[in-house]
């Protein structure tokens, strides 16, 4: 977006002992000018009950800009918000871009699926209409925070996910009544309606907050709170929900997402062999790795992305390797070659 003159390190205002990178683009000043403004902020936030530290950090902050005349924390005006710079929609992006991949680094997680692997997709039911405007706005934030090749959205949730659902007797209404005392004698009769929803009722109930139970001359009504609904994966996938949103995970792995896989992980390898002999960040490198069926395919088909990763100028696979030996599974070990060129 556009660069607010008023922030640190605006153009022709960089001071060379801050961590910018070499290409520093538009994205990168905006970032650091954020996170600059957020720990000034903090600082004057915390100073009533933090006083010296929020002081150290405040005059840190200010004496490399010289953005306030203040000598300290304590004689600058405590911040207010600026109501005109809030934005709800962006909000609400990063908030399903926060939940979306917490369920699916979770699902990872469950099934010791490292985040080195790709995975191929994620379905994502529609929630509302503004859903998919709202999650397409932070897709390539989900994508590369969780290693998923592409995000699609559904509105029939039933061929990856069965619900069942349970009466929730200790769930409390407005006025702090549990649906147990609610519900009184009809309480087992209520339960078994429950019990015998099917999926689309379910998802109903989900969507809507609201469910009519009659029994007899009564007429029950009920929020989805009132509700214990259980979600049943589909084999080949995994499913995960936050609420009404739903993350269902397609964990199949084809032969190219496994080399892929591993063609992270010999990344990784390197670049903490690179670290460990000391090398500088801009030094090419040559590197041999020892050949394996187990890295064969992604040093071949991965060649250039591994190359790239790395700065190595060669990458080859040789069946004598005279290097560091480093774990790439648990029960195996191979030899790397990485020599500064």
């Amino acid at each position: 977006g556009e660069r607010n003159s008023s922030l640190p390190f605006g153009e022709g205002e960089r001071n060379s002992s801050l961590p910018f990178g070499e290409g520093r683009g538009g994205d990168k000043l905006s970032a650091y000018q954020t996170l600059y403004t957020c720990m000034k902020a903090m600082s004057k936030m915390m100073s009533p009950i933090a006083p010296f530290f929020s002081d150290w950090l405040y005059q840190n902050l200010n004496n490399i800009t010289g953005q306030e005349k203040h000598e300290s924390v304590h004689l600058a005006y405590f911040p207010s918000a600026a109501e005109a710079l809030i934005d709800v929609a962006l909000e609400q992006r990063m908030d399903y871009a926060q939940r979306v991949s917490s369920l699916i680094l979770s699902l990872r997680k469950g099934q010791n699926l490292r985040v080195r692997q790709p995975l191929s997709r994620v379905l994502l039911p529609v929630v509302n209409e503004e859903f998919i405007l709202q999650i397409e706005g932070v897709k390539d934030l989900i994508l590369a925070e969780t290693n998923v090749k592409n995000i699609e959205f559904i509105t029939d949730t039933s061929h990856i996910v069965k619900k069942r659902a349970k009466a929730n007797f200790k769930a409390k209404d407005e006025a702090g009544q549990t649906l147990g005392a609610r519900l009184g004698k009809d309480m087992k009769t209520v339960a078994a309606a429950i019990e015998a929803l099917g999926n689309e009722d379910i998802v109903g109930v989900e969507k809507s907050n609201n469910y009519h139970i009659a029994i007899g001359e009564k007429t029950y009504h009920l929020a989805a709170t009132d509700f214990d609904i259980i979600s049943e994966d589909i084999p080949g996938w995994l499913v995960a929900n936050d609420g009404a949103l739903i993350a269902a995970l397609d964990i199949t792995l084809t032969d190219e997402l496994i080399a892929e896989g591993v063609a992270r992980e010999l990344v990784n390898r390197i670049q903490n062999l690179r670290k460990e002999k000391g090398f500088d960040i801009t030094d090419k490198i040559k590197v041999v790795i020892e050949n394996h069926k187990f890295v064969a395919r992604a040093a071949t088909d991965f060649k250039d992305f591994i190359a790239s990763e790395v700065l190595a100028e060669s990458l080859v696979l040789a069946d004598k390797v005279v290097g560091d030996a480093v774990e790439m599974t648990d029960d195996l070990s191979l030899t790397l070659s990485v020599q500064k060129i």
